[in-house]
């Protein structure tokens, strides 16, 4: 209830496991409370088919999600899964207890896999796996890791891969960077050393 509103910059983009980009668009995210995101793309490079047929799919289903217009609760929450402690691990400077996560039902929103929660704060750091559902006949497996890191007295996310098998097409890497949150209209910093990907710090994907 404290998160009234966020906002940040994505970048989304394709590329094969050599690295090779496929595509990328980066977008404004804007959440308000309870249930409206927004998002307004600020540039975009590569296939045209690739960025309609595949980001701005993701990024319009993310959008009709938060208003609650395509599935049920996916929340991660005992209504939806059941956990099976595995034990401790140390994340990114987390010491995390590690919980595997089976979903109650199919649902192409629900996943199965594992969780790093904090260990102090009891907050997710850290989801590891796959859909519970088959997402399309092209799309043969989903392998996808998030993180997330405490941005101001929230934790949100930081940084998506999925690994995704195509049929015919073989696999290819979509990723998610998040950076230059404001939360309740205050800007951080907090990213730049969290996550350094997203400030261009580490290498970015090749293009063409």
């Amino acid at each position: 209830t404290r998160l009234r509103e966020y906002s940040a910059v994505r970048t989304y983009s394709v590329t094969n496991l050599d690295g090779k980009l496929h595509a990328r668009e980066i977008v404004r995210m804007e959440y308000i409370a309870p249930d409206n995101k927004k998002f307004v793309t600020t540039s975009e490079e590569g296939s045209s088919l690739v960025r309609h047929m595949v980001l701005k799919r993701l990024i319009e289903s993310e959008s009709s999600a938060a208003a609650g217009k395509e599935h049920q609760d996916s929340s991660i929450t005992p209504a939806n899964y059941t956990f099976n402690m595995l034990g401790a691990e140390d994340v990114d400077g987390h010491h995390c207890y590690v919980v595997e996560a089976f979903p109650k039902r199919k649902d192409k929103y629900l996943f199965e896999g594992k969780v790093w929660i904090d260990s102090r704060e009891f907050a997710i750091v850290r989801i590891a796996g796959h859909p519970a559902k088959k997402l399309s006949f092209w799309i043969t497996r989903a392998e996808f890791v998030r993180q997330y890191e405490k941005i101001g007295d929230f934790w949100l996310p930081v940084k998506d891969e999925t690994t995704v098998s195509v049929r015919l097409y073989g696999k290819k890497i979509l990723r998610v960077d998040h950076f230059t949150y404001t939360v309740n209209g205050m800007k951080t910093a907090a990213l730049i050393q969290q996550s350094p990907y997203a400030f261009g710090v580490s290498e970015k994907p090749k293009s063409d």
